[in-house]
Parts: C-alpha cells; structure tokens; sequence
C-alpha cells in the first residue's frame, strides 16, 4: 500500500511541477534521447580512438571561410534542441513514439558509420581573445574532430524541424523558424569547420530516411510498449495522458 501511494504522491508532485512541461508518457523517451545520444557519440569515439580517419574535405570545402562568429549558432542550436523536442512530445503519444523511434534509428545508424567510415578534419587555428574567439575554443577542446559524417548537429535540428511540419498545435510562423535556424545551423557547422558539405547532406538523408521508416512501418510499437510499461512503474498504471 505504501509503494502504492508513494506512486501517487509522485505523480501529483510530477503533474503540478515537471508533468506542465513534458507530459507523463514522454519523459523517460525524452532523457533516452539524450541518453543514447552521448553514448553512442562519445562510445564511438572511444571505440575507434587511435583508428586511421578518413578527411573529406573538398576544394569547395577549402572555399568557405572561417568565421569564428557563427560559434554563438552553433552553440545555442542545443536550446533549440531541447524546445522542439518537447512541442513535439506534445503532438501526443503515437506520434511522439513514432519520432523518438526514429531519433533513436538516426542515431544507431550514425554509429555504425562513425566505425566503419571514421572521419576527422584540420581545424584552423583560432586567435584573439574576444568572446566568440574563447568560446570556439572551447568547442575546439571538449569536440574532438571525429565523428563528423554525418553531422548529428545537423541531423537533430532537422529533426527539429521535421517533427512539427505538419503540426495543428504548433503556430506556421515557429515552423518557418525552425526551419530557418535549422538552416543557419548548418550554416554554423560549415563556418566553424566543424563539419565538411557532405557532412550537412548525409544529417538530413539519414533524418528523413528513419522518419520515413518510423511513420510508414509499426516497428516503433515494441519501443512505445517498452516506455509505457516503464511509464507505468514510474506513475502507476495507466496515468498517461494525451
């Protein structure tokens, strides 16, 4: 009875704080996300230190300057992220697990070329003390130059976009946003040379490719079942809504 009630004291306490924000059902999906993200990001990386890495930098690649400034881009498309990620758990269950099936298929299949095609670039060398000279930096120090096709930048602010597309709750002007700054991200991506061409290509191929997946098969079912029975020890059976 205890165990009971300590569930249901939870669940209140979730939907007068947290449960406002994210709802019940997409909570443990949405920390999955990032989740497996940083593990398979990161793992690979580990995995494959030390291994030969492939550099595909093209003439045009060579072509496109560096401009330091676009850092602040690349920085905050991780606010964008995680904004979009909640409009779209909102869209209600069935095509929230859709999309986070999708998510985590981008992601696997990202992993799999980050070990049989590793890839690396020559960043160039950042001088000056001004704020976007330290903060480019920074993500020079703590992102190392692997994993770069496809770019996993690229493919989570499509995806951003590619979730509310066809949304009734979210306004047409946020949509056209989202689809602008995932544009600038790419841009960003190019501009701190963070990431080649093909790098922007192989993100949305990938996104669209899993998405497509995710909303013309039912294979996201047995990921759904998975969460909401884990949804169900959380807050108790059956406490998730729409």
């Amino acid at each position: 009875m205890f165990f009971i009630m300590s569930k249901s004291s939870f669940r209140d306490w979730y939907r007068k704080t947290i449960g406002k924000l994210i709802p019940e059902y997409g909570i443990l999906s949405l920390m999955a996300c990032f989740l497996v993200n940083i593990s398979i990001y990161w793992g690979t990386q580990l995995i494959m230190k030390g291994k030969y890495h492939y550099d595909f930098t093209s003439k045009l690649d060579n072509k496109i300057p560096f401009i330091k400034e676009w850092v602040i881009i690349y920085l905050v498309c991780y606010v964008f992220w995680i904004v979009n990620y909640i409009l779209i758990c909102h869209e209600g269950k069935e095509k929230w697990f859709r999309f986070f099936f999708a998510e985590i298929l981008a992601k696997f299949i990202c992993g799999i070329i980050f070990v049989i095609l590793p890839t690396t670039n020559i960043r160039p060398l950042v001088a000056g003390n001004d704020i976007f000279s330290w903060l480019m930096r920074f993500v020079y120090y703590i992102d190392t130059p692997s994993n770069l096709f496809p770019s996993i930048h690229c493919l989570v602010s499509w995806f951003c976009f590619i979730g509310i597309r066809t949304s009734k709750k979210v306004p047409f002007w946020y949509k056209v946003f989202s689809c602008i700054f995932a544009i600038l991200v790419f841009l960003s991506t190019q501009f701190t040379k963070q990431h080649y061409l093909i790098d922007i290509a192989g993100g949305i191929l990938i996104a669209e490719l899993s998405y497509y997946i995710a909303c013309h098969t039912q294979i996201y079912i047995g990921i759904k079942k998975v969460f909401l029975w884990a949804n169900d020890k959380l807050f108790g059976a059956s406490t998730y809504y729409e």
